[in-house]
């Protein structure tokens, strides 16, 4: 989904920084795709957010670019998938840091420096257990409730940045892929809940949407999941 909205962004002609946890092998081939397709030169940043070192390369990166900071899409996340009978405060606490912490103290870096400039938008990702409850995703779910929340804590509390979260569904991509490939969401197509799984480029749009300079909408969660949350009753 992240390089989704890379090349959307970067085929508009936006300068983009981009960030990677481990993976540097596939960095590197999203940046010679970019470079291809768009002739775009991507800015990359390595290592876990929750570190504060790794934050402050973000704004340095950012303050390199000598423009203001326009926007900031967050979407580390991590499946946190535990057994009701086994979670423990070791699986509880990484759950926490990847999927709240470490977004939420990033956002707050750089929405300041955008509250600072005048403008800006944050967009949040988000997920439709967040929203709606499925069985056995406590130790994901939660969490990312609480990024909702957030979310609508920030908005109110910025006066020039917008805040808004995306919150997708069973996507072919990411953390549900591999639950797609394994069946196990295909009584929602069978049944009628959604036409089909969704695609990363349809969760890289609404984020777009939300980065939109001068945009008007702030404090939303924008469900991404074909309507799977309002009709999973017929899966």
């Amino acid at each position: 989904m992240g390089a989704a909205l890379v090349a959307l962004l970067a085929g508009a002609g936006a300068r983009v920084i981009v960030g990677y946890r481990v993976n540097r092998e596939r960095a590197e081939a999203l940046r010679r795709a970019m470079q291809e397709q768009f002739g775009a030169q991507l800015t990359f940043v390595e290592g876990d957010i929750a570190d504060e070192s790794v934050r402050r390369k973000y704004l340095d990166a950012a303050a390199a670019m000598n423009a203001p900071l326009a926007g900031a899409a967050i979407f580390p996340g991590n499946p946190a998938s535990v057994k009701w009978a086994d979670l423990d405060i070791t699986a509880l606490e990484e759950s926490l840091r990847v999927n709240f912490i470490g977004p939420l103290l990033l956002a707050r870096e750089l929405g300041e420096a955008m509250e600072t400039a005048g403008e800006g938008s944050l967009v949040f990702l988000g997920t439709m257990q967040a929203v709606a409850p499925f069985d056995s995703s406590m130790n994901y779910a939660a969490p990312k409730a609480a990024l909702l929340h957030a979310t609508r804590i920030l908005a109110k509390q910025w006066r020039h940045v917008r805040v808004n979260c995306v919150a997708p569904g069973a996507t072919q991509a990411g953390m549900a892929e591999t639950s797609i490939a394994s069946g196990k969401y295909d009584s929602y197509v069978s049944g009628g809940a959604i036409p089909r799984f969704g695609k990363p480029e349809d969760v890289a749009r609404a984020v777009r949407f939300f980065l939109e300079p001068h945009g008007y909408a702030t404090g939303q969660v924008l469900l991404v999941d074909g309507g799977l949350t309002l009709r999973r009753d017929r899966g």
